[in-house]
């Protein structure tokens, strides 16, 4: 049963069309809890960046709403409504959009300047903007040093390696503290080593979160991570998402196609960071996945494979193990 007070992000009955008369997403219900890192996988032009659009705010859905959750005084849950885009909502993308003119630390610091103080702030206000400025600068650079660039803050993108690149991207959306972090195939670009090395960094964010859950903070880092790899999909989380066009919609009473829907939602294994990634201990939900999301023949129920939350009282979630 879904845990309303620790949610983040609710996805109730989203359906997408595009005119004339596109059907992309078709009756998306998807909650995420505070501290999750969840894959999302899916065949090409299911509507995977469709949906992150949703989320983000800049593509209104036709049918359904997109509600972001924060806790609130009573240890209840508030809910808000996504209109538009907003600070309780990152996104990185797979082509990282680096201010070429500035170093990695002032790269990660202006999303601060802009958010924090104006034009006016400025130039009017110099003393103050200039303290400011260093406090920003800061925060920035204990960001980066998570993300374990902490030698390179005042090298330049074009001194960076595509990976060292893709790190400060990701360090500049964490910096503002959203609610959810959306990667949209964030290390599609990168060789397999790079990659790895930023999967085991997401896999450390999850760590964090448990450690933090032990405390009794909250979970700092909730990440929704689109991927087509499927091994990077259940290896940096604790829960795997497919979305897919494949499913028995015809059995459904439809005469055509109304969009891809939500298939597949299961627990991933979890992973210490010290433990060597052994990629038979999930070879079977790889091949489940694969099954089920990608070579489907139009008969599935899209709920037979939808457990996460309905099993969610055997494994839990993300901080509160």
């Amino acid at each position: 049963m879904t845990d309303h007070a620790n949610l983040v992000l609710d996805i109730r009955g989203l359906h997408h069309v595009y005119p004339p008369d596109v059907r992309v997403l078709h009756d998306l219900n998807i909650q995420i809890a505070r501290g999750q890192i969840v894959g999302l996988v899916g065949p090409s032009g299911c509507g995977k960046s469709t949906l992150l659009r949703s989320i983000l705010g800049t593509h209104t859905p036709t049918k359904g709403e997109v509600v972001m959750m924060r806790p609130g005084p009573d240890g209840g849950a508030v809910s808000s409504v996504v209109r538009a885009p907003g600070r309780d909502r990152g996104i990185v993308y797979q082509r990282y959009a680096l201010f070429p003119h500035l170093t990695a630390v002032d790269n990660v610091a202006i999303g601060l300047m802009f958010d924090e103080t104006n034009l006016l702030d400025r130039t009017l206000g110099f003393m103050g903007w200039r303290k400011l400025k260093a406090q920003h600068r800061a925060r920035a650079a204990a960001m980066l040093e998570r993300v374990g660039l902490g030698d390179a803050l005042d090298k330049y993108p074009q001194e960076l390696s595509g990976g060292m690149r893709q790190r400060v991207a990701i360090a500049q959306a964490l910096v503002m503290e959203p609610e959810v972090l959306l990667l949209d195939e964030p290390f599609g670009a990168l060789d397999e080593a790079t990659r790895e090395e930023l999967q085991e960094m997401l896999l450390g964010f999850y760590h964090e979160n448990q450690d933090a859950a032990r405390r009794g903070d909250p979970p700092p880092y909730t990440i929704l991570i689109v991927t087509h790899e499927l091994n990077e999909a259940i290896y940096v989380g604790d829960r795997v998402l497919g979305l897919s066009q494949y499913w028995d919609w015809k059995g459904a009473g439809f005469d055509a196609s109304p969009g891809a829907t939500i298939v597949y939602d299961k627990p991933a294994p979890i992973y210490a960071l010290d433990q060597a990634k052994d990629y038979n201990m999930f070879r079977a939900q790889r091949e489940e996945v694969r099954r089920v999301v990608f070579e489907n023949d139009g008969s599935l129920d899209p709920a037979e494979h939808v457990v996460f939350w309905r099993d969610a009282s055997d494994h839990g979630v993300a901080g509160q193990r």
